[in-house]
């Protein structure tokens, strides 16, 4: 279990992701948001946005090294 103050990584930056954005942070949870968009539904409401193509394996490195886990939109 995660605890309060963790930051989740998430893959995909749509609305499906805002809204677990947004629950993720009435927990008490950060969310990092990867997404080759640079102000879509999810970056809006997260404390952090990468903005890259998914297939950037640097970009996706750097980012996973960021957050304590990964979930996908």
């Amino acid at each position: 279990m995660l605890p309060p103050g963790a930051v989740i990584g998430m893959v995909g930056g749509g609305q499906l992701g805002r809204m677990s954005a947004q629950a993720a942070a009435r927990l008490g949870y950060l969310v990092h948001v990867f997404s080759p968009e640079q102000d879509g539904p999810a970056a809006q409401v997260a404390a952090r946005n990468t903005v890259a193509a998914y297939d950037d394996l640097e970009a996706l490195r750097a980012f996973a090294e960021a957050v304590d886990v990964i979930t996908f939109e």
